[in-house]
């Protein structure tokens, strides 16, 4: 095998396998087809990643196609807010294709599968069609009503889609084999009645297609050459494939392509739920704040808490494509942001729990305005002004009366350096009536301004600490997120509810203090808060209130919770 063929996935391989087999270029064409009945979240970035990846790979259109068959959990908001997460992303795809669009065409279909004994109204019950159906072991037997006549079969359909039935009266089957070894081949439901408006059809129709027979005839009519989907259609491919086929017997010249389904290992994340169902469920009794909420796994949750496009696309390259089921590691994705945040995000200062500083040889009333790096990684980022005077706030953890020599922060009788600003000294401390720090009293270093070019300004001592002045701070809320869940696998206990994993303390909301260049801060722009990590402007922030989302701290906190 050569090099370049190694290089390839085993996607890249069928298709490569499929065009030196003489399929023309011109007919490669992927699809991403979700259901619009919830937010789309990390997991399906994988299946983002991989069908547009393939497309401009290829050069190759990608259709997004929304799989709009079941009106009772399906709303115009989630196809909103699932065209918005795409093209966040930084997809673009060539049509905007729904499941409905074919409803009349998959119904002409059907009737025609009635006429060659195809097909077939049953008139059982759910739960005698459960039993009817057998087992993985044992065969099913057939439905009394398997044999009826081509024309009554006909006419039952006309009526089931004239509403002239009660749901769950009559659904349509396809006749395939009860003794099938894949359960899915007993003679697969096609139509079931349901009396609810659709989000895009309205009331036309009152029988709906199933996703197994709508899914892979919205592929043959768009054409679609590969059809890429997660590991647990695999069993669904044979039936793909019976449909397909099938329909092609009737349509080969109109729709000449047969597609071909293929199937990779989905995304699975530690700690983290990827059911929409059950997400659904944390939205419904107000344990996160929405789909947005920057606790979720959703793209638009992840969006708000900060992370980037860009950080996500690296994400699903670095998991790549595989066969075979596993989980990720959540600490993968924030490696993932802080890798793009440390190039983009500019720094800036900020105090989460402060504890004032007093510089007592400082002049009283004098203000300095000091210059500031934007992004030493950057070197296009420039600089900002930052004002320092008399009173300043530090982190209330960055001071010890006493403290040992591995503590290289404040300490009575130790120096640090301000960042961007001066070296000073502890000298005392204020305490209230319970003993706790409300005031340290230091000196400074006059020659000891950063950047100056003095001597003492290149003096070397251990710690460097951020800082905000006080005149000048202003008040921001900060949002600090932990993991929603507590438990590295929450939905995969057998005896226990994934609720039970909730982490009490996943939100702690902070009254900080930020430099006063933040003030003009927009929605969504990101800065890492020095020392302290990633954060981002919230959705919630007006002009008198700044308000911030913690991203991702500047280390690796999972392995040591």
């Amino acid at each position: 095998m050569s090099e370049e063929k190694k290089s390839l996935n085993f996607l890249e391989q069928i298709i490569e396998e499929d065009l030196a087999n003489g399929m023309p270029k011109e007919n490669l064409r992927f699809r991403f087809p979700p259901e619009p009945n919830g937010y789309l979240h990390i997991g399906h970035t994988k299946a983002i990643g991989i069908s547009f990846g393939l497309g401009i790979k290829y050069n190759a259109p990608v259709n997004l196609r929304f799989d709009d068959t079941n009106p009772a959990k399906e709303e115009q908001e989630y196809v909103d807010a699932i065209k918005n997460d795409i093209s966040w992303l930084g997809y673009t795809w060539a049509n905007e294709c729904y499941s409905s669009d074919y409803f009349q065409e998959l119904y002409d279909w059907a009737v025609l599968l009635i006429k060659d004994g195809k097909a077939y109204v049953d008139s059982q019950t759910s739960e005698e069609m459960r039993i009817q159906k057998g087992t993985p072991t044992e065969a099913g037997t057939n439905s009394p009503y398997r044999n009826r006549s081509v024309e009554e079969n006909l006419t039952l359909f006309q009526d089931m889609k004239d509403g002239k039935f009660k749901e769950g009266e009559h659904v349509l089957r396809a006749k395939i084999d009860m003794s099938s070894p894949n359960m899915l081949m007993r003679d697969p439901l096609m139509y079931r009645i349901l009396h609810k408006a659709h989000h895009r059809t309205g009331n036309q129709w009152c029988i709906y297609p199933m996703y197994d027979w709508a899914h892979g005839e919205s592929d043959y009519v768009e054409q679609i050459s590969h059809s890429l989907c997660s590991l647990e259609f695999k069993p669904h491919r044979e039936l793909y494939d019976w449909f397909k086929d099938n329909v092609h017997g009737y349509s080969a010249d109109a729709y000449p392509l047969i597609p071909k389904q293929r199937e990779f290992s989905r995304l699975n994340l530690s700690y983290t739920i990827m059911s929409k169902r059950k997400l659904l469920k944390l939205v419904e009794e107000n344990i996160v704040s929405g789909w947005d909420d920057p606790r979720m796994p959703t793209i638009s949750g992840l969006r708000r808490r900060g992370y980037t496009p860009a950080s996500i696309r690296s994400f699903v390259e670095t998991v790549g494509v595989s066969k075979r089921e596993n989980v990720i590691d959540v600490a993968l994705l924030e490696f993932k942001i802080r890798e793009d945040l440390n190039k983009t995000a500019n720094r800036v200062m900020a105090v989460l729990d402060p504890v004032k500083v007093v510089i007592t040889n400082y002049p009283e009333g004098k203000e300095e305005i000091l210059q500031a790096e934007n992004n030493q990684e950057d070197e296009t980022a420039g600089f900002r002004e930052l004002p320092f005077s008399r009173e300043i706030f530090i982190e209330k953890e960055d001071f010890q009366e006493e403290a040992n020599k591995k503590f290289f922060r404040l300490k009575l009788g130790n120096e640090v350096r301000l960042k961007n600003a001066y070296i000073i000294k502890a000298e005392s401390c204020t305490k209230d009536e319970n003993g706790n720090v409300i005031e340290i009293q230091c000196t400074y270093d006059a020659l000891s301004k950063s950047g100056s070019g003095t001597e003492e300004s290149l003096r070397k001592v251990k710690g460097t600490l951020h800082w905000v002045s006080v005149k000048h701070a202003v008040k921001a809320e900060v949002r600090a997120y932990d993991r929603l869940f507590l438990d590295e696998a929450p939905d995969a206990h057998k005896d226990k509810d994934f609720m039970e994993f909730l982490n009490p303390n996943s939100l702690e909301i902070i009254d900080a203090f930020v430099e006063p260049s933040l003030q003009t801060a927009k929605i969504g722009e990101r800065f890492q808060f020095q020392r302290l990590g990633y954060f981002c402007v919230d959705n919630d922030t007006t002009a008198s209130k700044l308000v911030f989302n913690k991203t991702v701290g500047l280390r690796d906190s999972w392995g040591g919770n």
